[in-house]
């Protein structure tokens, strides 16, 4: 899908989101703009791919993803182009539960346990047991929010990323100090505002989009999430490119891979 009209020539930008351990899935849809080749590496030259998130969880090989994700970090940067993959709040699960297990923790005056959050949510064993100490720090550290030219990139539909501040940095130097300390607390608010979801659909959805946009920059919103046919009512093999809502102001592109959805990767320009 192209969401944004043909402009002045320059790299070209893409997104995809929400592969969730599904490695074979998301191996094919980035071969068919041609960012990868037949051996899966990176044949994008200058493009630019954003990865927004929930890399791991509900399919087979979350950890193969991960891995394939850091393998092209490093191969487009060596071709002149780049791959950056943002916070997803499965990864906060996830390394939530490595971090506090089944321990108790009253949050908001509900008892929790990330554990439990964990095994309600697809996670697998198989994927928690190989987040090493060098694979938490690098999840840890992803950003939770970006900016790409007119595109603001993030996981979660929702204006909560305010919450933690008024510019990308600021929201991005909150989430990473909370993950990088002990407090269960904290951890549960990032979590909480990254399950939040839907706030740019309905009538009230493209004045939540745009004051998001007003305060952090740009002028489209991209994100993943929350299923397409899940936010406008289809089914989710009826649909095969992202879906641009809002007025406009917001593009959804998590096609719901594991509910037997497309994975979906839209190019933003270029």
């Amino acid at each position: 899908m192209s969401a944004t009209p043909p402009g002045p020539a320059g790299p070209a930008v893409f997104a995809t989101s929400d592969a969730h351990g599904h490695l074979a899935e998301l191996t094919a849809a980035l071969r068919a703009p041609g960012l990868l080749d037949d051996e899966a590496r990176w044949s994008g030259g200058d493009a630019r791919l954003w990865v927004l998130g929930d890399l791991l969880d509900r399919g087979p090989d979350g950890l193969g993803v991960i891995a394939l994700v850091r393998r092209l970090t490093v191969e487009a940067a060596a071709a002149g182009g780049a791959v950056h993959t943002v916070l997803g709040n499965h990864e906060v699960i996830a390394l939530g539960t490595r971090m506090f297990g089944d321990a108790e923790v009253v949050h908001r005056g509900v008892l929790r346990t990330f554990g439990s959050i964990w095994a309600r949510n697809g996670g697998l064993a198989s994927d928690q047991a190989g987040i090493d100490d060098e694979l938490f720090a690098w999840l840890a550290d992803l950003p939770a929010i970006a900016r790409d030219g007119d595109h603001l990139l993030m996981h979660s539909d929702t204006v909560g990323y305010l919450e933690w501040g008024s510019s990308v940095d600021a929201i991005n130097h909150a989430v990473r100090s909370t993950l990088a300390g002990d407090d269960p607390v904290a951890w549960f608010d990032v979590l909480v505002r990254l399950g939040r979801r839907h706030e740019f659909a309905g009538r009230s959805g493209p004045a939540a989009a745009r004051r998001l946009l007003d305060t952090l920059g740009g002028e489209r919103i991209v994100h993943g999430h929350s299923i397409i046919g899940d936010l406008f009512g289809e089914r989710c093999d009826s649909y095969t490119e992202p879906r641009l809502y809002a007025d406009g102001l917001a593009l959804d592109i998590d096609g719901g891979i594991y509910e037997g959805g497309p994975c979906l990767v839209a190019r933003l320009s270029g």
